[in-house]
């Protein structure tokens, strides 16, 4: 049951060039940083990647995709990262996009071994009809298009509605972060790192979680626990230097008002 390895490349064991990756984290918030730092050492390429987005230029998955080892992304938004947007618009990249809520029922749905979906999300757009750009060509045209999926109606609030099909997604591997994990696999996640990260690590078939802070099995409440161990294979403990590193996406802040002029002294007067 302990399923505690010693470092992160004992923790990537098995992913090879092609294989599909879940990765959690919403921009850079809750993302497995370590292992995909560590992911990127070991020199595997060709990946279909996951994700609601694809890091920023240098931090992230944005360090796989700069020394071009995702060839696919199923994502949600392009996000900060202006690679992402280069590489998919002159076709070195081939890019599902997927609306959020979308993509998150599709890797909880893969999770819970429900193969597809019927929502309304995406009915009367090319999401449903298809064509969506998947990959373009140098030329700028559509190289690779998106399918057209099946629609049905059901009754739905009192009438009629449309719905379309969407499929499940499980992928070879999942790559999350959590703030505590015990030696069991179970995790909890802080704040808005609950986000992607319980639904990525569902739709593995081997699942590795990093954890800022290691516990014991018997330390975790249970009524506190986001993600039972039954979905994790593998932990991996981070240092404090690790769990430290937390990089902000984009930030902004307001310009200094300006100080409030002083009243004139009698002297002044």
């Amino acid at each position: 049951m302990d399923k505690v390895v010693s470092s992160a490349a004992a923790a990537l064991a098995g992913i090879e060039s092609g294989m599909s990756l879940a990765v959690g984290g919403f921009g850079l918030c809750g993302i497995p940083s370590v292992l995909i730092q560590a992911l990127h050492d070991s020199g595997v390429d060709h990946l279909e990647v996951i994700s609601n987005n694809c890091g920023v230029d240098d931090w992230g998955l944005g360090i796989l995709l700069r020394d071009r080892r995702i060839r696919r992304m199923i994502s949600s938004y392009v996000g900060e990262n202006k690679e992402f947007e280069r590489q998919y618009l002159s076709g070195e990249l081939e890019v599902e996009l997927t609306p959020q809520g979308t993509l998150a029922e599709r890797m909880r749905a893969g999770g819970s071994g429900i193969p597809a979906f019927f929502t309304m999300t995406g009915v009367g757009t090319q999401v449903a009809e298809g064509g969506m750009p998947w990959r373009y060509a140098a030329d700028g045209t559509v190289a690779v298009a998106s399918p057209a999926k099946e629609v049905r109606e059901f009754d739905w609030m009192g009438r009629r509605r449309e719905f379309v099909l969407e499929q499940a997604i499980v992928a070879d591997y999942a790559l999350v972060r959590a703030a505590r994990g015990d030696r069991h696999g179970n995790l909890v996640f802080k704040e808005s790192t609950r986000n992607f990260n319980p639904l990525a690590a569902m739709a593995g078939r081997v699942t590795i979680a990093e954890v800022e802070q290691l516990v014991e099995p018997g330390e975790l409440d249970p009524d506190q626990i986001h993600l039972p161990g039954i979905f994790v294979q593998r932990v991996l403990a981070l240092s404090p230097e690790q769990a430290s590193v937390k990089r902000i996406e984009r930030r902004t802040v307001r310009p200094k008002p300006a100080a409030p002029s002083a009243a004139p002294t009698d002297q002044e007067a």
